[in-house]
């Protein structure tokens, strides 16, 4: 059974699963986890029945009715065998496909849900809440231009409700068309002032541009509005994170978590703890907390595809086959490392370490922990839900396994549990003296030189010192800067020669992005590298490399210190603020002036 679908408002549901093929879970997200509404709701379902009651095909009615009552009591699987019966009767049946459409969203069935919707759309393109809907599914998988059509449609339907136009806000904001958002939040709260979700959308659109002391005036004006709007209250939390006020956000956080709508909720909420924990020096009950992101109820969880014991804490693993998983990006998996020497020596002579990595670390790993197997993992994207298994495992020779970063709850439950060790990675020297050779015609200090994320989106933007702020480091006498940035960075480059004069040497024969362990070599070559933290500093730290870290404010990774816990070497530099990049890299240009 199959209808035609308007093209002008979404693509295939094909389309939809590819372009979600490629995303990665945070290591610890920041989600807003705005109220946009619930197509499975009572008051939702409330109004599908009045819809259906008034239809004349009487001999479905009664099934569309009792799929309805099936969503209601959360029986998904017989509500879709009741829709799927409507249709088989009549396949133009709309609201069978729109009750086919909720019925397969909570189920799981995001994909097929998302095609179900679409033709429902084309066969009832009156009733705006199918669109409403689509725009949330497709915002749920990060698609969020789809998602704007959507809410943008629903919007043109019903232009006097709040939450369409809250919708529609949240995802021109993620859009960063933040001008835009404001445009449609401000006449939509002069309608609707007492709306609590349109305070708390406006708060959020502030805080990610790094206005946090503002944003805290919008979602107190939302909790006003609504004194048990644990989302509010939550985002409250972090705002103050932000500002540096951690015994507020804690309990902000905490006060938000006692009146969580929903289990996800609630879990989403204790992984922020988790950084707040960590931001405030409590390390071992922010790693307890950390444990959220492998709940199941997490909405980004990383479902591992392991049937092996999982390790728990103080379990005695001398003697034990253990296999360790990598997880969270390249960066995180590097740093998670740290724990490693650890784990070897309670194994013992006995024992045998496998650890599961990303492809492009295997080296890096075999050299650095020579004992163990050594493989790559593999990751899927089955819908919204990230599978990650190790295929070069032979699982029934596996005693214990566990996710890297859980192995913190144990052996790093303090910034003074990490060994003063000058690095736990090791670069390949014959490349290492290679990349010396290449780079000995440089007059002056080699200075490494990084400035962003490939992963620049929302809040992560404030995270990074823009290119132009860079102006006085790259303007120091005596230094030549060598090009460690990975991606597409001829822009900044370009920039660098025209306005300031300079050339950024950019190392020849290498590949910046895939090539890791000849990145580990050559920041290993350098005589400093500068940077924030991302997958190449992250590197360069494990293996030892001298490094200057220019931090964000409240990063949790310092746990509460002045410093980086895991690379003993590493120097901090730390704004006061979001965006205070203008005092601090005039501070960075001193002391590198200081070293030539």
């Amino acid at each position: 059974m199959s209808v035609r679908r308007p093209r002008d408002l979404n693509r295939s549901a094909s389309t939809v699963a590819m372009a979600t093929a490629d995303g990665q879970p945070p290591a610890a997200p920041r989600l807003f986890n705005d109220d946009m509404g619930d197509s499975a709701s009572k008051a939702a379902l409330a109004k599908l029945n009045t819809a259906v009651a008034e239809l004349r095909a009487l001999t479905v009615r009664p099934l569309l009715q009792r799929a309805i009552a099936a969503i209601g009591a959360e029986d998904h699987k017989t509500a879709a065998d009741l829709a799927l019966k409507v249709l088989q009767r009549d396949e133009r049946n709309g609201y069978g496909w729109y009750i086919l459409a909720i019925a397969r969203e909570k189920a799981g069935d995001f994909k097929g849900s998302i095609s179900c919707y679409e033709s429902a759309l084309a066969l009832l393109p009156n009733h705006g809440d199918i669109a409403n809907d689509l725009g949330r599914l497709a915002f749920r998988l990060g698609l969020k231009e789809e998602a704007a059509k959507f809410f943008a449609h629903y919007r043109a339907a019903h232009p006097d409700c709040a939450q369409g136009a809250n919708n529609l806000a949240c995802a021109l904001r993620d859009l960063h068309d933040y001008e835009g958002a404001i445009g449609v939040l401000r006449p939509a709260i002069q309608a609707h002032p007492e709306s609590s979700p349109l305070w708390n959308t406006l708060g959020t659109i502030l805080s990610e541009q790094g206005q946090s002391a503002n944003a805290m005036i919008f979602f107190e004006e939302a909790l006003r509005c609504e004194p048990s709007f644990a989302k509010a209250r939550y985002n409250l939390a972090n705002a103050k994170l932000d500002i540096g006020d951690l015994e507020g956000a804690l309990a902000d956080c905490e006060a938000a978590m006692k009146i969580a709508s929903t289990p996800a909720d609630l879990t989403m909420m204790r992984l922020a703890r988790s950084t707040m924990l960590l931001c405030a020096g409590r390390v071992g009950e922010g790693w307890d907390d950390y444990e959220a992101r492998i709940d199941p109820n997490f909405a980004d969880v990383t479902h591992f595809m392991i049937d092996r014991p999982r390790w728990t804490p103080g379990a005695d693993l001398a003697g034990k086959s253990m296999l360790l998983m990598g997880e969270q990006g390249l960066g995180d998996e590097v740093a998670f490392a740290n724990v490693i020497p650890d784990i070897l020596e309670a194994l013992g002579p006995e024992g045998k370490l496998t650890i599961a990595v990303e492809p492009r670390l295997i080296p890096l790993f075999q050299r650095a922990f020579p004992t163990a197997e050594i493989g790559a993992h593999a990751t899927y994207k089955v819908d919204a839900h990230t599978i990650r298994g190790a295929p070069f495992v032979d699982q029934a020779k596996i005693d214990l396994w566990t996710p890297i970063a859980s192995l913190l709850r144990h052996f790093r439950r303090s910034p003074e549990a990490f060994p003063n060790r000058p690095r736990y990675m090791i670069a390949d020297p014959v490349q290492v003296d290679h990349w010396r050779g290449q780079i000995a015609s440089l007059p002056g200090l080699k200075v490494g030189l990084l400035w962003k994320s490939l992963k620049l989106d929302g809040s992560r933007l404030r995270q990074f010192s823009p290119f132009e702020q860079w102006r006085p480091v790259l303007e120091t006498k005596g230094v030549s800067f060598v090009n460690l940035q990975y991606g597409d960075c001829a822009a900044e480059l370009a920039q660098a020669k025209a306005e300031l004069g300079i050339d950024i040497h950019q190392p020849q024969g290498i590949d910046l992005k895939q090539d890791l362990d000849g990145v580990a070599a050559l920041s290993c070559a350098m005589d400093l590298i500068i940077g924030p933290a991302n997958a190449t500093s992250s590197i360069a730290a494990a293996c030892g490399a001298p490094l200057w870290m220019i931090s964000a404010p409240g990063a949790w990774p310092r746990m509460g210190t002045d410093r980086y816990p895991w690379y003993p070497q590493v120097r901090a530099f730390i704004p006061g603020g979001f965006h205070q990049w203008g005092q601090l890299m005039p501070q960075v240009a001193e002391a590198l002036a200081g070293l030539t």
